[in-house]
């Protein structure tokens, strides 16, 4: 079902005649920084003047700098429907692949949705069919803006290969990540071997959307794509090379671009995203970048995902009411006084005839003289190919082998260990068979409970194991991300001696700062962890649970092994693991 980074395996329904696909987890890579889980819910109700009407928008989060100018400028209007009601949007930024099963299992009941493609629409839609024996929206989801996928790569890098001047193709990607020279092939032996970084396409609309157009790209396709040209063995092998040579995942592509800012060209050399991420960066971001970034329009053709907005008038919680306000503001968002706000806010408007301005230029890392008929626009993907797309995602993917490290000291006692266990044994539910987990505990001191092992031979015993801790006693957090990655490393080393190229990550779940002492803060940076992150190094994905982690810290051991830190709480640990899960 899946292979790679270290964690994440797990069946995402896609949907039953739709997509059941799987979706897997890998767990090394991330960026660094704090970050909490996305959140994909919107408010059922929200306080409202009296007599207005409420439109909640889950809109993906490519165009929310757009959407909060828009929705904050339409609010202000106070525009009203035919019966004399004010309008009220409150907008939510999500991600496509998230909000999507937010709906459908109902924990998010927006009135209208935008997800990043049509792709998403068609596979909601065929999921409420089969409850409903009708679409979640009775008319067709309009497109609202463009947003083209491409490759965003440091500018020495691009120039290299040709950028602006020379077309460059996934075919170009893999070939380099493919070859065992490297860059040294194109004279740059300094930058080394090729490293990738994509979203994962069961979750991110740019995820599913790039790895969709590589397809296109290999099978050297523009038109009508099948499954079982998806399968052929040439397309399989190319996504083969290129997985063995991504180093990073995500839930969200801005991720991506901010691992390549933080971590520098040695890490990522390029990424999969929207050419809004890329142009947004260079703008806002410049200062912190070692170089520019390019945008790459990859040369067989794009997605130019087009961001529909469905209104979800089949739904029983949308009013009549509901559904006349955000067509009211649907009109609204697709006038071009708004079209032409979304080029400052780096999309593209649908019409044409608007001209493309700052910051859309070449000096922003873009081409503005790129259209739809320069760079073919490829099909979305339908439920079967995105089925397709995603299952051959998860079996080029590289196995995952997993340290799950987890604080059980005094300060964890009731609800905080309870949830923790309920988490991390439904986190072990998403692992396949064929990854490896190990399973550490500390309090007064680090004990391994179970050392590093083939998920598929220790699944039935390690959750109730898992179910079975008591918390109790001091925190030797220290000497746990010691012994942590003194395991993980030894294990890297052993498999690399064998020829097996794995991602490695370590999960470390902690309440407190460390009291023990046995190893001090500053001998646990200088003996146990890298001076720098490497990419295909030992991640550590600290979960700081509760406003008691010592977030400092675990921040800094997130940073120099190339890994997140995320927050949590009681009521959020269960997403911060999904949200881990994505990353990797």
């Amino acid at each position: 079902m899946n292979r790679t980074r270290v964690i994440f395996f797990g069946i995402l329904a896609i949907t039953a005649c739709v997509i059941v696909s799987v979706v897997v987890v890998q767990f090394l890579n991330s960026g660094e920084g704090e970050e909490t889980a996305v959140s994909t819910a919107i408010p059922a109700e929200q306080e409202v003047p009296s007599g207005s009407v409420l439109v909640t928008l889950a809109s993906s989060n490519t165009k929310e700098s757009w959407l909060n100018q828009v929705v904050e400028k339409f609010n202000a209007a106070q525009i009203e429907t035919s019966g004399g009601s004010p309008i009220v949007v409150n907008v939510s930024h999500v991600t496509s692949g998230g909000s999507m099963n937010a709906i459908l299992d109902g924990s998010s009941q927006p009135t209208a949705w935008s997800p990043g493609d049509q792709s998403w629409v068609e596979q909601a839609n065929d999921a409420w069919r089969q409850r409903t024996n009708k679409p979640l929206s009775s008319q067709s989801c309009a497109p609202t803006i463009y947003a083209p996928l491409g490759f965003a790569m440091w500018q020495p890098m691009a120039e290299t290969l040709g950028w602006p001047e020379t077309p460059i193709g996934w075919d170009t990607i893999v070939e380099l990540a493919a070859d065992p020279e490297g860059w040294a092939s194109y004279g740059r032996p300094e930058w080394g071997q090729f490293r990738f970084g994509h979203t994962h396409p069961a979750y991110a609309n740019s995820g599913l959307l790039s790895m969709t157009s590589f397809v296109y790209g290999i099978a050297g396709k523009t038109d009508t794509l099948t499954p079982a040209e998806i399968y052929a063995p040439n397309v399989e092998e190319a996504m083969r090379q290129l997985e063995e040579n991504t180093s990073k995942y995500g839930r969200q592509s801005p991720a991506l671009l901010e691992a390549m800012a933080q971590q520098g060209p040695s890490y990522l050399h390029a990424a999969a995203v929207p050419e809004a991420d890329v142009v947004r960066f260079n703008v806002e971001r410049g200062d912190e970048l070692t170089f520019p970034l390019a945008f790459i329009f990859p040369a067989g053709g794009t997605i130019w995902a087009d961001h529909p907005y469905c209104i979800l008038d089949n739904a029983d919680w949308v009013s009549d009411e509901q559904a006349e306000a955000a067509q009211i503001f649907l009109d609204y968002l697709l006038a071009r006084e708004q079209q032409d706000m979304a080029i400052d806010n780096y999309l593209r408007p649908l019409n044409s005839s608007i001209p493309l301005h700052t910051p859309m230029s070449l000096e922003n890392g873009t081409d503005p003289g790129i259209t739809p008929s320069t760079i073919a626009p490829l099909p979305s993907p339908n439920a079967d190919i995105s089925a397709a797309v995603i299952d051959l995602f998860n079996i080029t993917k590289r196995k995952a082998t997993i340290l799950i490290v987890l604080d059980v000291s005094g300060s964890m006692e009731g609800t905080p260990i309870r949830t923790a266990q309920d988490a991390t044994i439904e986190f072990l539910t998403r692992l396949d068979a064929n990854d490896e987990v190990g399973l550490s505990i500390f309090s007064d001191n680090a004990n391994e409970l179970t050392p590093i092992t083939r998920v598929g031979d220790v699944s039935e015993g390690l959750a109730p194991r898992v179910a079975g801790l008591i918390a109790g006693g001091n925190t030797a957090l220290y000497e746990a991300v010691c012994e942590a990655v003194e395991a993980a490393t030894a294990q890297q080393a052993e498999d690399l001696a064998a020829g097996e190229n794995r991602l490695y990550g370590i999960i470390l779940l902690s309440d407190g700062e460390d009291t023990v002492g046995n190893i001090t803060e500053n001998q646990m940076f200088a003996t146990c962890l890298p001076n720098n992150a490497e990419a295909d190094g030992v991640k550590v994905f600290p979960i700081a649970f509760g406003e008691g982690a010592d977030q400092d810290v675990l921040s800094r051991i997130a940073n120099v092994t190339g890994g997140r830190l995320f927050t949590a709480d009681p009521a959020s640990i269960s997403n911060v693991y999904l949200s881990i899960s994505a990353e990797q």
